[in-house]
C-alpha cells in the first residue's frame, strides 16, 4: 500500500506540459478552474460528459465585474454538472460540495435507533469502532468513518472478544470515507493470502482518455502468529447510499470474499482518488484524478450493489420506532442454517 501511495504521486511529475497563466480576474480563474479539470479530471467518459459545452455555456454568465460570490456560486454549479462527491471549490467563504449522491436516496439508517434498540447504550468502544456481541453467537462492529485510525493492537481485542461468535456483522452505514490504508489495516484480518483488491490508473496526459495502464491493489494477510484473524465463518458487511469512498473501496473488495456478503442498500461510489490544485485567486479545487476499479477492472465510481437477495431497505417510520430491517435481516440471515 505504501508503495501504491507513493506511485500516485508520479502523475504529476512525470506527464508535465506547458501550464498556461490565468489573470486574477474573473475569466481567468474560471478559465484556471475548466482546464484543470479538463486535463486532470478522470471519469469524463463513464459519465458521457461534455465538458467543453459545459463550460462554453457556464462561461457566457461570467462578466468583467462579476462579484466573487456569484462567481463562485457559477464555478460551483459548473462543477456539479460531475455529479461527484469528490469535486470541491474551496474558498475563504464556502466550499461547494455535490450533495445529490446521497440526498436524492432512502437513508436507511439512524444512530439512536442502533445504540438504543440494538446495542442498549451498552458497547465497548476503540480505534472509532463500536462492537460487542448482538447475541450470544452473533458479533458486531460499526465503523462510521474511515478517518479513525484503527490500532493494531486494538483491532486484536475487538477480534478476540468477537472471536467465539458464529457470524460477524460490520455495520459501516453512513461511513463518508477517509484512509485507504485503513482498509488494508481491516481486509487483512479476514484474508489468508494476497488478496487482489482492485486496480488503479493514473492520468499521463491532458487528453481524457490519456491513463497508465492499470496497477494492482493488493491487500496482504495479517500474519496470525502476531494478529488475531477472523475466518471461515459469515461476515456480513452492511451498507447503505452515504457509504463513500474508502468506504466503497472496502465494500468492492470485502464483497470479492467467499464468506463475505454485501446487505443494504448501494454504496454512493466515489470511485476516484481525489487531488487538488490552486486557482490565481486562491481558491482550491478538488476533483477525482485516478479511477479506482474493481478485481473484474470495472468502475467503482457508482456505487457497490449488494450481494444478490441482499437489498434491503428501512422506513424513516420503522427506525423512529426502533426497527432496523437491514440490521434484522442480517441477524436472521446469520441465525439461519443453510
Amino acid at each position: 500500500m505504501k508503495k501504491l501511495l507513493f506511485l500516485l504521486i508520479i502523475p504529476f511529475l512525470t506527464c508535465c506540459h506547458e501550464v498556461p497563466e490565468y489573470q486574477d480576474d474573473p475569466y481567468g480563474n474560471f478559465d484556471a478552474l475548466a482546464n484543470v479539470v479538463n486535463e486532470r479530471y478522470c471519469f469524463f467518459a463513464e459519465k458521457d460528459i461534455d465538458w467543453d459545452e459545459l463550460c462554453r455555456q457556464y462561461r457566457a454568465e461570467v462578466k468583467p465585474d462579476t462579484k466573487m460570490l456569484d462567481l463562485f456560486d457559477i464555478c460551483s454549479r459548473l462543477l456539479d454538472e460531475l455529479e461527484d462527491g469528490h469535486v470541491n471549490l474551496s474558498s475563504r467563504f464556502n466550499t461547494s460540495y455535490y450533495r445529490k449522491w446521497w440526498s436524492d436516496y432512502p437513508q436507511d439508517f439512524n444512530l439512536r435507533t442502533l445504540q438504543q434498540y440494538y446495542l442498549g447504550f451498552d458497547y465497548m468502544q476503540t480505534s472509532g469502532i463500536s462492537y460487542k456481541m448482538l447475541t450470544e453467537d452473533i458479533g458486531y462492529m460499526y465503523y462510521p468513518s474511515f478517518s479513525s485510525g484503527i490500532s493494531p493492537t486494538s483491532l486484536d481485542y475487538i477480534l478476540a472478544i468477537l472471536h467465539d461468535s458464529n457470524g460477524l456483522i460490520i455495520d459501516i452505514r453512513n461511513n463518508g470515507g477517509g484512509l485507504l490504508t485503513n482498509i488494508e489495516t481491516l481486509v487483512g484480518r479476514f484474508i489468508t493470502e494476497k488478496t487482489l483488491g482492485g486496480y488503479i490508473r493514473h492520468k499521463t496526459g491532458p487528453a481524457h482518455n490519456a491513463f497508465s495502464d492499470p496497477y494492482p491493489i493488493e491487500y496482504e494477510a495479517a500474519d496470525p502468529s502476531k494478529k488475531v484473524k477472523y475466518l471461515n465463518k459469515p461476515i456480513l458487511v452492511l451498507t447503505n447510499r452515504s457509504c463513500f469512498s474508502a468506504a466503497n473501496d472496502f465494500v468492492a473488495v470485502m464483497k470479492t470474499l467467499p464468506n463475505v456478503r454485501i446487505v443494504g442498500a448501494r454504496t454512493g461510489g466515489g470511485g476516484g482518488l481525489p487531488f487538488s490544485s490552486e486557482l490565481p485567486n486562491g481558491w482550491s479545487v478538488r476533483f477525482s484524478a485516478c479511477p479506482i476499479n474493481d478485481k473484474d477492472d470495472h468502475t467503482t465510481e457508482f456505487g457497490i450493489d449488494p450481494s444478490p437477495g441482499c437489498e434491503i431497505h428501512c422506513s424513516d417510520m420503522d427506525l423512529a420506532a426502533g426497527h432496523d430491517a437491514i440490521l434484522d435481516f442480517a441477524i436472521t440471515l446469520l441465525q439461519t442454517k443453510e
